[in-house]
């Protein structure tokens, strides 16, 4: 056995567990793990960003398009504060993730030393929000059992992220040990019986719904979704931001379920009998703030199926609940048997129905101002993207666009295409595109508007540095325009706050050493995109876009009408 310092140790086990890529900003509490990255750079990269909370996204991002935790470096205090914002995102989407954090020394802990921080009151699972475990490696013998523990934790049962606190010190000692074995997920499995009582529900249902999404899924398990979908002819939905759970081109799609539902699904999901969730943890923005399945007893009978225990009957009291993680679950009902004849077949067919009418932009019955046809720039991307290329976004009205009318190629085909925040994580998206294209080497493309480019375009300089090629299109409304809609409904005509005075982007794209250009008419943007396809390096696309275009079916102006013909309360 061969001594070395901690922080290759540390390295060592990162490779043990399959890590190819770091991402980070460097700090001087992890020099040795940064010189253990030196060390083996023949098998591991660290990418150095610009700003922690953009490592934590693009982490955030590899976890998703992985399975396995996505892995970010950072040092105390406010390092770690600042990847804050990428933690909740991957607990919130439950993302595997590791955050490893260079500490104050141990003969310097608990004095408030420079930039100390309490990691487990910050980051713990008493947060109920940001860690699935924190926890502190004194031990440099004990790093390889800790490292193992961390990937674990952050993929079994409700995959989350996992915080490791790195005493400066620690990482300087020689060790004598041996990194420990890949780890792998365990997989739960269904209840034969629970299964036995589903297909008795299905066979007494007259209007079944399923509802994907959640951590967890990989390309077999949405094989198997697929199967057990056709061999009972069921519906298949997407809950928020997980629309590649279920492949869009689907005939047995309808649509996904989210902020900006389409109005003919949200009914269908109140009329349903029958709703099997399988995956997602039912949340706000999926459950229609909690009344498209109401709290705490649906009136529908509720199948949910989830991969942490905990979470069944959590917020919602299911008819039948199964722990089974989505491998095991999607593979047990793919061999439930269906019946020859099933009398949900119409049904199925005007859900799917519903979610073609939906994507058709003749209907809508508004017109929207401006020179820019956003559904037509939608259009044009899934003429010209590959299949497998990656869509991401961060937060803000902007995305509706590209959640109501893109068809996300699903799981099935072997690829995660979307990677989007549940949580409502503005600045996402720049990153995570970065991150997608070094981890991927896929097509990726970001939706992005002025407000939300602004929290994390200086990632533009971590592609460039690491040849990574992302095209960014830029929706520049002048405006954080989500709010502005809020406040239009609830104070019309009272705008404050939410009016932005921004920077002239292409000219900041180009600083980075991004291609750029700015179009103004809807034409011009399809032979903007494949000059920025056939780009060898990243591309900006700057969309100047009217402010009153601000959701996929109205305008400001009518949402400001609609609140100023409402009497104000006396």
């Amino acid at each position: 056995m061969t001594s070395q310092i901690a922080g290759h140790l540390l390295v060592d086990c990162l490779i043990a567990q399959g890590v190819t890529h770091a991402f980070g900003v460097p700090g001087e509490s992890y020099l040795a793990v940064l010189d253990g990255f030196h060390a083996h750079a023949d098998r591991i990269r660290f990418i150095t960003n610009r700003q922690e909370g953009g490592a934590a996204f693009m982490a955030e991002a590899q976890g998703k398009l992985t399975g396995r935790p996505g892995v970010c470096f950072v040092t105390r205090g406010p390092g770690a504060t600042n990847a804050s914002i990428g933690l909740h995102t991957a607990f919130q989407d439950s993302t595997p993730m590791v955050l490893f954090i260079g500490d104050v020394a141990s003969d310097a802990r608990d004095r408030e030393a420079f930039q100390e921080v309490d990691y487990l009151s910050f980051f713990g699972p008493s947060t109920k929000g940001m860690a699935k475990r924190v926890e502190r490696i004194d031990d440099a013998r004990r790093i390889p059992e800790y490292v193992a523990r961390a990937f674990a934790t952050a993929m079994n049962g409700r995959p989350g992220p996992v915080v490791l606190v790195l005493p400066e010190d620690m990482l300087t000692q020689t060790v004598d040990a041996q990194p420990l074995p890949r780890v792998e997920a365990v997989q739960a499995w269904s209840d034969p019986g629970a299964l036995r009582d589903l297909r008795t529900l299905l066979l007494a249902s007259e209007r079944p719904l399923v509802m994907a999404g959640g951590g967890g899924w990989t390309p077999q398990s949405a094989a198997a979704l697929q199967r057990f979908a056709e061999n009972w002819q069921l519906p298949v939905t997407n809950a928020f931001r997980f629309q590649d759970t279920f492949d869009n081109h689907h005939a047995l799609y309808a649509g996904d379920v989210g902020l900006g539902i389409n109005p003919a699904l949200a009914a269908r999901v109140r009329e349903s009998d029958l709703l099997i969730a399988i995956g997602p943890r039912l949340g706000e923005s999926t459950t229609g703030g909690y009344t498209l399945i109401e709290a705490p007893v649906p009136k529908q009978k509720l199948v949910h199926i989830h991969a942490s225990a905990e979470e069944l009957g959590r917020v919602y009291q299911p008819t039948l609940a199964i722990n089974a993680t989505m491998n095991a679950a999607a593979r047990s009902l793919e061999v439930l048997t269906a019946p020859p004849t099933l009398p949900w077949v119409e049904w199925t067919q005007a859900c799917h129905a519903d979610y073609l009418a939906n994507i058709d932009p003749a209907n809508g019955g508004i017109t929207l101002p401006g020179t820019i046809d956003m559904p037509a720039l939608i259009h044009t991307l899934q003429k010209h993207l590959p299949a497998d290329a990656v869509l991401t976004n961060g937060a803000g009205n902007f995305a509706s666009w590209l959640h109501r009318f893109y068809r996300y190629s699903g799981l099935v085909n072997g690829h995660k295409t979307q990677l989007a925040p549940t949580n409502g994580a503005m600045g996402y998206g720049v990153p995570a595109g970065i991150g997608a294209a070094i981890l991927t080497g896929r097509t990726a493309f970001t939706i992005a508007g002025d407000g939300d480019f602004l929290m994390n375009g200086q990632e533009l300089a971590t592609a460039v540095q690491h040849g990574a090629k992302s095209i960014v299109l830029l929706l520049n409304n002048g405006s954080f325009g989500t709010i502005r809609m809020h406040q239009e409904r609830e104070y019309p005509a009272n705008v404050s706050g939410s009016a932005l005075a921004n920077p002239d982007f292409c000219a900041l794209a180009r600083a980075y050493g991004y291609a750029a250009e700015r179009i103004t008419h809807t034409a011009e943007f399809e032979p903007a995109l494949q000059r920025a396809l056939a780009a060898p390096g990243g591309s900006l696309i700057e969309v100047m876009l009217d402010v009153d275009v601000i959701t996929t079916r109205g305008t400001l102006a009518a949402i400001r009408a609609r609140a100023q013909s409402v009497e104000p309360p006396r």
